[in-house]
């Protein structure tokens, strides 16, 4: 199977700098390929100075995560696999040919993930992705390894490799043919959620989402935006919405709609109590433009609710909101 890694770029020229040759060393047998969304921090320079055996696509501006990716990937063609990897993400030996050997060995996988630490606490899981994600019947993620914001030390608990509901876009190994006949990302999402709407939508298209946790990696975080950035409150906000109006079953939906209001209201009351009213703000413009997008999440819903195939086994029934402020805060304790 003929592997590209291809790291998207913005404005990350230090990022690059301290992770790139851990992909280099690390990465036999496939392609590293740098795609640079128009960064103007010299990134392309330092690249073709420092890095000049490897392939850089530019392209012209900043087009996000999930519209960058599928503008380079489409320049691609020549792989049969595709490993989305965040510039903030270290990789020790080994760690690619599990993920490939997983999606070689059972042509009904989609998607496959490796277990997620962090860089600066190595013992521990990291936010964006643990050991494989799910979501809760009001689109909340958590992880095996991560509960909303309480984060678990890695001690082996979650090294089985089996389905589930996402994987984490720092670190995404995807079947071209499946990430093609999804028409890859949402671009419309410029960042946040998208992994999670492309691993919803090919399940619902049969495929499986698979976490093997004998590939490991470390990442960062926040290299972009930090967590509590107004810019990234409103784009996980947005895009949680959008992915479930476009995705979710009908009852599911109903539901949605008639809870999830409440309980961003008592979020955007929360950002507002701790000062933050960016967040606040930032909160209901998402619902805004949320529902400015309507129309075009109409015709998307009924494209892709139109060709279900089957449902994902992997959403779980109650509230992990909920849950969680009753006390339950490792994943042993939801499933």
């Amino acid at each position: 199977m003929k592997v590209a890694v291809v790291i998207l770029n913005y404005n990350g020229k230090e990022h690059l700098n301290r992770f790139l040759p851990s992909v280099l060393e690390t990465s036999e047998g496939a392609d590293v390929i740098v795609a640079d969304n128009g960064s103007t921090d010299g990134s392309v320079e330092m690249l073709k100075e420092h890095f000049s055996n490897i392939r850089v696509l530019e392209l012209e501006s900043n087009y996000g995560f999930a519209e960058g990716y599928n503008r380079a990937l489409a320049l691609l063609d020549e792989y049969e696999c595709y490993v989305l990897l965040n510039s903030d993400v270290k990789t020790p030996k080994g760690w690619l040919t599990p993920l490939v050997d997983r999606l070689s060995a059972d042509s009904s996988i989609a998607v496959v993930g490796p277990k997620i630490l962090s860089v600066e606490r190595a013992e521990c899981f990291e936010y964006a992705g643990a050991s494989g994600g799910y979501i809760d019947y009001l689109g909340y993620p958590f992880c095996r390894g991560r509960i909303l914001s309480t984060i678990e030390v890695d001690e082996g608990q979650y090294n089985d490799c089996r389905e589930v509901f996402w994987v984490s876009g720092a670190a995404f190994c995807i079947r071209k043919s499946a990430y093609r006949s999804m028409g890859g990302l949402c671009g419309d999402f410029f960042a946040h959620m998208e992994e999670i709407d492309l691993c919803w939508r090919l399940q619902l298209d049969g495929w499986k989402i698979v976490v093997e946790p004998k590939s490991r990696v470390y990442h960062l975080g926040g290299g972009t935006l930090a967590a509590n950035s107004p810019r990234k409150i409103f784009l996980n906000h947005r895009n949680n919405l959008a992915m479930l109006f476009r995705c979710a079953p009908p009852m599911q939906r109903a539901v949605v709609a008639v809870v999830r209001p409440l309980l961003d209201l008592a979020a955007a009351m929360s950002y507002a109590v701790k000062g933050n009213m960016a967040g606040a703000k930032a909160t209901f413009a998402a619902w805004r433009e949320f529902i400015l997008w309507h129309g075009r999440l109409s015709k998307e819903r009924q494209a892709i609710r139109g060709a279900v195939r089957c449902e994902s086994k992997y959403i779980y029934k109650g509230m992990i909101v909920l849950r969680y402020l009753l006390g339950k805060r490792k994943f042993k304790n939801m499933m």
